[in-house]
């Protein structure tokens, strides 16, 4: 599970640390640790071994070898890799996608959009950050188009653009950000876009966060849209997020340039728990993400149908 300073886990091997540094402590406590150290290689058969005196005798060091290819290319594999198979505590958020995964996914001009079927995903801010519609555009040739736009209030953005360095006005003159009226999230200009793009591309779902479902997501049904409640915890999240990553890292996405959906992309962190499942965290990821968790929802609604 999350490794946790606070766990009996922890307690037993900070235990068997000091047994072992110093054999005076507790001679009466045996304490033998089979681990990598954070400084070691984790790519050398070398470590596997150290961290698996039995291996090749409970698990082959072809299944390892394969898990370490898996884990060079994703960050959450990785996090497992390093916990599971090399015994290293880590942290349960980690980095999701490198900055050349998603370079490779940002592409050139947008391809054409009319009149085709889109799922997409709607993660509104609570009170005066960004809001984010994110489609996605299967595409014939096997890789998905990918459409985001993203509303932020006017004072806000003026702040973050000062204090953060965040180029938002920028971003609104490249056409990825509407800057609204005032101090908080104007819902009636982001249903007035949503539908403007709705009449020219057909939507085929649209993801909404269930606890941000805020009149809103009554109107867009109200206006004919097929809205679906989506949950963020691990049961809706992890699927969708996974089949994001691997789309990413295979550079199957056409992101048509769109710098501030990749900025958020770049962002996110994810959260890893039991049973190989991960969703995004909102609480440690180092800058806004709500495009990266629109984008997943997107994912989870096409995985849906």
């Amino acid at each position: 599970g999350e490794f946790n300073k606070s766990h009996l886990w922890w307690e037993q091997h900070d235990y068997a640390e000091r047994c072992i540094a110093d054999k005076t402590f507790d001679p009466a406590f045996f304490g033998c640790i089979y681990a990598a150290d954070r400084e070691d290689d984790w790519k050398s058969p070398k470590i596997w071994h150290k961290a698996n005196p039995s291996l090749g005798e409970t698990i082959s060091e072809e299944s390892f070898a394969a898990d370490c290819r898996e884990a060079a290319n994703s960050a959450t594999k990785l996090s497992s890799f390093l916990r599971y198979r090399l015994n290293v505590p880590t942290t349960s958020d980690v980095k999701w996608v490198r900055p050349d995964q998603i370079e490779a996914c940002m592409g050139g001009p947008p391809e054409p959009l009319a009149g085709r079927d889109f799922w997409a995903g709607l993660d509104l801010a609570s009170t005066f950050d960004t809001s984010a519609f994110v489609a996605w555009f299967p595409a014939e040739d096997g890789l998905v188009d990918v459409y985001a736009h993203f509303w932020i209030p006017g004072e806000n953005a003026a702040k973050r653009e000062q204090e953060d360095r965040v180029p938002y006005s920028q971003w609104e003159r490249d056409g990825w950000l509407t800057i609204t009226d005032g101090r908080s999230t104007d819902y009636g200009v982001i249903q007035r876009d949503i539908m403007a793009f709705c009449e020219q591309h057909h939507c085929r779902g649209l993801a909404i966060d269930r606890w941000k479902a805020t009149m809103l997501a009554q109107q867009l049904a109200a206006d004919g849209l097929p809205v679906v409640m989506f949950g963020q915890g691990f049961a809706s999240m992890s699927s969708p997020t996974k089949a994001l990553e691997a789309a990413l890292v295979d550079g199957k996405l056409r992101l048509a340039g769109n710098r501030l959906l990749g900025w958020q992309l770049g962002n996110a962190a994810v959260q890893l728990a039991p049973a190989d499942h991960v969703q995004l965290s909102k609480a440690n990821s180092t800058e806004r993400n709500d495009g990266a968790a629109a984008l997943a929802m997107a994912r989870g609604n096409h995985l849906g149908e």
